[in-house]
């Protein structure tokens, strides 16, 4: 039995040995080719300084011999504004890599791009080199950089931002008590993510037609144009006051813009006029006990209100669309609320009037049954709404007859925008909203946010755009 036991095991390493001792076999031919998932690797704009988003591709042997690369390594060596881990590995450069067949490996390329001082974007190239088998396959890589105003985490004073090359706003930022940031026409804010605009004081970004001025995420990769929640959004803070938002564009965070409680509500908090407030994943407006003007403004595609009025205040809004069709995931609230109470930490309700809620020439529609919902605490309470000459989308037991709240008002009809599911808000030429306006409030505002003139037909249309027919 010790004997057997003995030749077993000199059998054992006799077998060890001859397969220890075997070269392995590896496809040494010029012909042979790596296949690669991508032939180039492309950054959209990556701001100076910040590193991008990470790309990733994959290398596959699809041979049935095994392949050596004698090293994989970036073209500009240390000096390369890109990074690789390649298949773990953080390096630069990696050597002697054994591919076995019909495998694959991963790499991860990311890019951080040095402050250039030129509103111009600029190319950035470099390439993965894979030498093998005595030859060399490579891998493009091409990134668009752009120089930024970067402000990380600062409290700014009385200032003006010009338009001569984007913000970027990291880790958040505030405008201070008694302070005025003014934004010029055409200037562009970029926020990373969780970060937010706080407004102590006062904020003016009056932009024009031609120049607006822009408010949104960091990512710039096609992907990610109408992804909301991108950043947390604008928040003017209680004593806030005169802040002024014309022909700007706020897209894509959590809450557009946040209004909060002022102690003087004579003074209005905002005026919002000629914007675009779209893809949120709360809500666009959402104001409590304050103070907000607004006209010629369209506020589309949130996951919770397009428009939360609550705890009080004053509003008044004219030529405003309110078109909800957010279709991220499963919107259970409607476009707009009305609300003038809350329950405090001791559990008792605090009735807060809303005196004003004013809707004129507007048009408030959805893809929900009710896109409507008056929460007044009592009776007795006082929840001042009007909506006047305007086109809404309420249940079938919602009564509109009260002529203190409802005065030529459409129901159960739809405005028929052009491609509401594509962002746009366009009436067709079919709209049952055109030259259903209030004259008066046309007269007010008589341009409408594409700069048409909407008292040059019989009647002004309802909402934000004007539909100019093609005589």
């Amino acid at each position: 039995m010790h004997k057997s036991l003995k030749y077993l095991l000199i059998s054992l390493l006799i077998v060890q040995l001859f397969f220890s001792c075997e070269k392995e076999e590896f496809n040494t031919s010029f012909d042979a080719n790596l296949v690669f998932s991508v032939d180039t690797i492309l950054f959209d704009t990556v701001f100076t300084s910040i590193g991008s988003a990470t790309q990733r591709f994959t290398v596959k042997n699809p041979y049935n011999k095994n392949l050596k690369i004698s090293s994989i390594y970036l073209a500009g060596g240390e000096n390369s504004p890109y990074r690789l881990n390649i298949d773990g590995y953080p390096e630069v450069r990696l050597d002697n890599i054994e591919l076995r067949e019909k495998d694959s490996l991963y790499i991860f390329v990311e890019i951080t791009i040095d402050p250039n001082n030129s509103n111009l974007p600029l190319v950035v190239k470099d390439s993965i080199i894979f030498s093998f088998n005595n030859k060399q396959q490579d891998i493009d890589l091409i990134a668009w950089g752009q120089d930024v105003n970067l402000i990380n985490g600062e409290i700014v004073g009385t200032e003006t931002w010009s338009n001569n090359k984007p913000y970027l706003i990291y880790n958040s930022m505030l405008v201070d008590t008694n302070s005025v940031l003014t934004i010029e026409p055409g200037a562009i804010l970029h926020f990373h993510k969780n970060s937010r605009l706080y407004v102590a004081g006062t904020i003016i970004a009056n932009g024009t037609y031609d120049l607006p001025i822009i408010f949104q995420g960091d990512r710039l990769e096609n992907m990610y144009e109408d992804i909301p929640g991108q950043w947390d959004g604008i928040w003017l803070m209680a004593g806030s006051m005169d802040n002024v938002f014309n022909f700007s564009e706020i897209k894509n965070a959590i809450i557009g813009i946040q209004v909060d409680t002022i102690a003087n509500l004579s003074k209005p908090t905002l005026l919002l006029s000629n914007s675009k407030i779209q893809n949120m994943t709360s809500a666009g407006i959402y104001a409590q006990g304050s103070t907000i003007e607004a006209f010629n403004n369209l506020i589309t595609n949130c996951g919770q209100f397009a428009v939360a009025l609550t705890i009080g205040g004053s509003y008044e809004f004219y030529h405003c669309t309110i078109g909800n069709y957010w279709g991220f995931s499963t919107r259970t609230s409607p476009s707009l609320l009305l609300n003038n109470y809350y329950v405090d930490v001791n559990s008792d309700v605090q009735v807060r009037p809303i005196n004003k809620a004013l809707f004129g020439n507007c048009i408030i529609y959805g893809n929900k049954e009710s896109e409507i919902y008056i929460d007044k605490y009592n009776e007795i309470s006082t929840l001042n709404y009007k909506f006047d000459h305007s086109l809404i989308k309420v249940d079938s037991d919602f009564s509109t007859s009260d002529p203190n709240y409802f005065e030529s008002v459409i129901v159960h009809y739809d405005p028929k925008f052009k491609d509401p599911y594509d962002g746009n808000f366009e009436l067709d030429t079919l709209s049952i909203a055109k030259d259903f306006g209030k004259y008066e409030y046309g007269v007010m505002f008589p341009y409408d946010i594409n700069m048409q003139n909407r008292n040059s037909d019989t009647k002004p249309d309802l909402g934000a755009f004007e539909r100019i027919e093609n005589l």
